[in-house]
């Protein structure tokens, strides 16, 4: 064995064993551990802002209907039901907001929430709020506006207390009927939650129903033991008001749970879980521009090529003898060529003189319009010298004359 194979296997060798060493030293420290990673959601859990609390409310065993649109026709209503509208309730068509009334006066249970503090409502009317007697605030309204709009503390025996609330459009019951059952809020700054009486029924009305939705968690935080999630609702404060909330007729009939649903846009969706395709894309994007980017600073104009027209350097000849008293020299050319061809296409025409040619010109070219006999008589005639129009026009008029033979 020649001495460059001993020093390669000796190389070998020292590689493995430097790598053997590596893989000890990295199992020595090597642990083996299992991590819970919460997966985005799908399906209902992503666009249905209720699902924690229809998943809590079935444990709990309580009856549960939750969909998109009221849809009384296909979805009768019991005598102690419950009813959550999520959404706006200017949503609500005129007859649906009369016949949820109508139900509430039987024994219904109706949780309604006041529009978006954003939205300025004016003079329009908001069904169910109106047939109640709440009054609404709006921006133009007189009283201090960060007052009006600031959170509420929500308070829990032996935690924290939570703002609720916050930036939501509050309400007056001075119209109602009766007094409430409860309430929460003030003359000064308004209330954000009355429970209003309304025949053998109740109509609760909140500044806002945030505190009941799973927007923001994971989905089951709720239920994963004394750690709460991110969920509004997972939050113990949150979780014992909603109960407080659907107190009257809880468990005494179905809930339903009437959202809007909450469908996550394409671009959000690119961005927050498809970075993994995009970003690769837009570095490889970059470092193609870099490439193709010729230099930083203002544009300069590209310099002047060197021409090599043909018809260039016959034009500035022609000019240059023209210039020089050599147009008659210049027409006879033009002249000439005008023969040559005339001689043979029609050597009769080019062997006559005078009127006679230009009467058989006129004749030949009696379908081209400015090429009558005053035109081509002028244009076998030599021009006056220093005629730079009569020598333009003679000029083209051979050329057209020579063009179509």
């Amino acid at each position: 064995m020649n001495r460059q194979g001993i020093y390669a296997i000796v190389i070998v060798l020292v590689v493995g064993l430097l790598g053997f060493a590596g893989y000890s030293l990295w199992r020595q420290d090597f642990v083996r551990s299992e991590e819970v990673v919460d997966m985005p959601r799908t399906g209902e859990a992503a666009s249905n802002p209720l699902y924690v609390l229809k998943l809590a409310l079935l444990k709990d065993g309580v009856k549960v209907d939750a969909r998109q649109r009221l849809l009384l026709s296909t979805h009768s209503l019991g005598a102690r039901d419950t009813v959550l509208i999520y959404r706006d309730p200017r949503t609500l068509a005129a007859s649906d907001a009369e016949t949820l009334l109508e139900w509430v006066a039987r024994g219904g249970h109706l949780i309604v929430r006041t529009p978006p503090w954003r939205e300025r409502v004016g003079e329009a009317r908001v069904p169910v709020l109106d047939e109640v007697g709440v009054t609404l605030l709006d921006a133009s309204d007189g009283g201090s506006q960060s007052e009006r709009t600031s959170c509420v503390q929500l308070f829990e025996r032996g935690r924290e207390p939570r703002g609720v609330f916050c930036g939501a459009r509050r309400f007056y019951f001075y119209n109602a009927e009766t007094e409430p059952e409860a309430a929460w809020g003030d003359e000064d700054s308004a209330y954000v939650y009355a429970r209003l009486p309304y025949g053998e029924g109740k109509v609760d009305v909140l500044a806002d129903l945030d505190f009941l939705s799973n927007r923001g968690g994971s989905g089951l935080s709720m239920f994963a033991g004394p750690r709460a999630g991110d969920d509004e609702i997972a939050q113990a404060s949150n979780a014992a008001f909603a109960r407080q909330v659907l107190a009257p007729n809880y468990k005494a009939g179905t809930v339903h749970l009437i959202y809007a649903a909450e469908v996550p846009s394409l671009w959000r969706t690119l961005i927050v879980n498809s970075w993994m395709a995009w970003l690769p894309l837009l570095l490889w994007l970059l470092a193609w521009l870099w490439q193709r980017m010729q230099r930083f600073g203002p544009l300069k104009p590209a310099p002047a090529m060197e021409r090599r027209s043909l018809l260039e350097h016959i034009v500035a000849s022609g000019e240059h003898i023209y210039r020089y008293g050599y147009g008659p020299s210049l027409y006879a050319s033009a002249r000439a060529a005008f023969l040559q061809r005339l001689r043979r296409r029609d050597p009769y025409a080019a062997s006559i003189e005078g009127e006679a040619q230009v009467e058989l010109l006129a004749k030949r070219y009696k379908n081209e319009p400015g090429l009558g006999p005053a035109q081509i008589r002028e244009a076998l005639a030599h021009p006056v010298a220093r005629d730079h129009a009569a020598f333009r026009t003679r000029i083209a008029t051979l050329i057209r004359m020579r063009n179509r033979l």
